[in-house]
């Protein structure tokens, strides 16, 4: 069964973006996945098509109407168990591990949220998942929810091509990926480390993961301190 991607938002023309070129846009042409927009602006009842109302309380911004988001989720989820997943700055950070979980089901929904955020409400009604892509506020959700479908569609089965490729990057097995090089042997006085060249796989695989750990270690020691946690658990 092909992978399906049902997105609500306010800008359904932003998709699929960069999703329709190289690899996604190959694996979608091929029918291993698919991407549906759904327009939340289309469940507004009123002739100004409103969408988003006052913070109660007072406050700056605008917040998104929970019954207009409400009537644009059940239309596009009914009888659905795809998870429901709301790209939000204040949400979980999202993970390889947990990218891999939503790439291993039927496909996914994705609520992109705008201005000052989504009423609290709808959210808890309509459990929605909360998932952020870093510690930064962008303008809207539309740019995260392609970010997450591009790392979701490139290791659904047979995307890659090889399938192995998604094996050894990073974050897979809790650590940076190691350094990489190719021909020419030599570039601006730097040579390929020997190492690499040697033809003798069992150190090269033990030199990639002693550079992995210690690239990690410098850039990202909470990793490393997961990983160790986990072993340890």
């Amino acid at each position: 069964m092909a992978f399906r991607a049902t997105v609500l938002t306010l800008y359904p023309e932003m998709f699929p973006g960069h999703l329709g070129f190289s690899l996604a846009g190959k694996a979608a042409e091929r029918g291993q996945w698919s991407l549906d927009t759904v327009q939340i602006r289309d469940f507004a009842t009123d002739k100004h098509r409103t969408v988003d109302d006052t913070p109660a309380g007072g406050g700056a911004g605008m917040v998104l109407k929970p019954d207009v988001l409400a009537r644009a989720i059940d239309s596009a989820s009914e009888n659905d168990t795809r998870p429901r997943l709301l790209m939000s700055p204040r949400g979980k950070p999202l993970t390889q591990e947990r990218v891999r979980q939503v790439a291993a089901g039927e496909g996914v929904i994705i609520v992109c949220g705008r201005f000052e955020g989504v009423d609290q409400r709808v959210i808890e009604a309509r459990g929605l998942e909360e998932v952020s892509i870093g510690d930064y506020v962008l303008s809207g959700g539309e740019p995260a929810a392609l970010i997450l479908l591009d790392a979701i569609v490139r290791i659904l089965p047979g995307v890659m091509g090889n399938d192995l490729s998604g094996l050894h990057e990073s974050f897979e097995g809790g650590l940076l990926e190691h350094p990489h090089y190719t021909r020419p042997q030599e570039w601006e006085g730097r040579e390929i480390p020997a190492i690499l060249t040697s033809g003798n796989h069992g150190a090269i695989e033990k030199w990639r993961h002693e550079r992995a750990v210690a690239l990690t270690k410098e850039r990202r020691p909470d990793l490393l301190a997961a990983r160790k946690a986990g072993k340890d658990g």
